[in-house]
């Protein structure tokens, strides 16, 4: 084999054998599901699915303490000018993106018009459970987004956020949703935004105490390091991870013909905004911004997309996320700020997907829409993106309350959950996609304050220091 033959399969090893963990485990699922011809019960796609199960607990058990440590050796390291440029520019950067997906997902459904032509299918495609579905106004998420910046107890952020509930009063029908009692629940997920926040205070606090803070700050970026060597270890159980999660989700899958059939149009229509947002809108606001193209970047994150589709969850891929971006030369001070806050608020995906399956719902009802509705659509969709956690499928939760927007039941998000755990896999691959970029885009744009940050840093320190950091790193 040709030495550049063999560099190439060494340096990429990993990346081939998860895109085969997905194609392998896709022919599996349907070779199982040809060989029997009843279908399988839950408890058998639950043995199949198991090993997968435990690599997903182990990437989700390193995200509490690489997000923490890493949020406040990233920020405790900066100076508080620096640290607010490095987020004024990644929340600029986030925000211009999922606008521009909502917009994006707009026109094309409206082009399109997918909701049209599925119409005929109704009682064919509504035959899912509608126990899916949760009532929920666009302020409550709005109004659970802010509480859970601030948790009460951070203990309880590690495994818990903010939810509030509406339950409609007894004996009370057909009164509207804002008129319903609501309280305060908690769901089981890590408040990651919560999270983020207490790590940025905790950073700055460090930062401005100087060399009084030096010892606990030390302690948090040797922390980071540690689980990132940890996350390396996990990452190579990533392709057999993918495998059976990707196995067991098509065993699950009713035909794949009668999917295409029934919602193919709106299924096609979300690919494709998906796939333009991806390498369209994303490419020019990267050039833009770095007169460069991302192409060459998001080659090199083949293996954290694959990851993401395999997992479906942006909260999980975060740990190699950041490793992949650490070794491509990012500043790890800028990544493990901008992704932990990307995982979190930015979904660019999810933002598109609400934008065009509300307006698919409502031409699949026949409901004609304003212009005004179109932009309270955009709107809510961009704030039901941030608001949606990081998680497989959190998309159809606030799917309900962009649906309310448009005057449309909760109980029609049934008419997309048949496609939905597919979308749900390539959207989650756009937002972490997204989130890299971002990273890398920040890190270009603060490159000169970084360094000059950093030889400020060498002109301050002892000269003895500087001969043994020289000893340290080699030079």
């Amino acid at each position: 084999m040709p030495r550049h033959k063999e560099s190439f399969l060494r340096s990429n090893l990993l990346t081939i054998l998860t895109v085969c963990g997905v194609l392998g485990g896709t022919l599996l699922g349907c070779i199982l599901r040809s060989t029997q011809e009843e279908k399988w019960t839950p408890r058998q796609v639950m043995y199949l699915q198991f090993p997968g199960d435990i690599f997903l607990r182990m990437l989700k058990a390193l995200i509490i303490p690489l997000l923490v440590s890493s949020v406040i050796g990233a920020i405790g390291s900066l100076d508080l000018s620096l640290s607010k440029k490095i987020a004024m520019r990644s929340i600029l950067f986030y925000a211009t993106t999922t606008v521009c997906a909502v917009i994006l997902g707009i026109i094309l459904v409206v082009t399109i018009r997918p909701g049209t032509s599925a119409a005929a299918d109704y009682k064919d495609v509504v035959s899912v459970s509608r126990q899916t579905a949760r009532h929920v106004l666009t302020q409550d998420t709005l109004l659970d987004l802010i509480r859970n910046l601030f948790p009460p107890n951070l203990v309880q952020a590690t495994i818990a956020q903010t939810q509030t509930k509406l339950v409609m009063p007894e004996n009370a029908t057909g009164i509207p949703l804002e008129q319903w009692k609501f309280y305060e629940s908690y769901e089981g997920t890590t408040n990651v935004l919560g999270m983020v926040v207490f790590g940025v205070v905790m950073g700055i606090s460090l930062g401005t105490m100087g060399e009084k803070g030096k010892p606990l700050l030390v302690f948090f970026e040797t922390l980071s390091e540690a689980m990132m060597i940890i996350t390396s270890w996990v990452i190579w159980i990533s392709p057999l991870g993918v495998f059976f999660l990707v196995s067991a989700k098509v065993m699950e899958t009713e035909s794949f013909g009668e999917l295409v059939g029934r919602l193919g149009m709106y299924f096609m229509t979300v690919m494709l905004g998906l796939f333009l947002h991806g390498f369209g809108t994303l490419s020019v606001i990267y050039f833009i911004c770095t007169r460069t193209l991302p192409f060459k970047t998001i080659g090199k994150l083949s293996q954290v997309l694959v990851t993401a589709f395999g997992t479906a969850s942006s909260s999980a891929t975060m740990p190699i996320t950041i490793q992949t971006l650490d070794r491509m030369g990012v500043d790890p001070r800028v990544t493990r700020f901008v992704i932990p806050v990307g995982a979190t608020i930015n979904m660019d995906g999810t933002a598109l997907y609400e934008a065009i399956a509300a307006i698919f719902i409502a031409q699949f009802r026949s409901i004609p829409l304003s212009f005004g509705q179109v932009v309270a659509v955009s709107i809510t969709a961009t704030a039901a993106s941030i608001g949606a956690a990081g998680i497989p499928q959190a998309g159809l939760v606030t799917m309900v309350m962009v649906l309310d927007t448009v005057g449309l039941p909760a109980e029609d998000v049934t008419l997309i959950l048949a496609v939905d755990w597919l979308l749900d896999r390539f959207r989650t691959t756009i937002n972490v996609m997204c989130d890299s970029l971002g990273a890398r885009l920040v890190d270009m744009l603060s490159k000169g304050e970084l360094g000059k940050y950093d030889d400020n840093d060498k002109n301050n320190a002892d000269p003895h220091e500087l001969v043994e950091i020289a000893k340290d790193t080699r030079i």
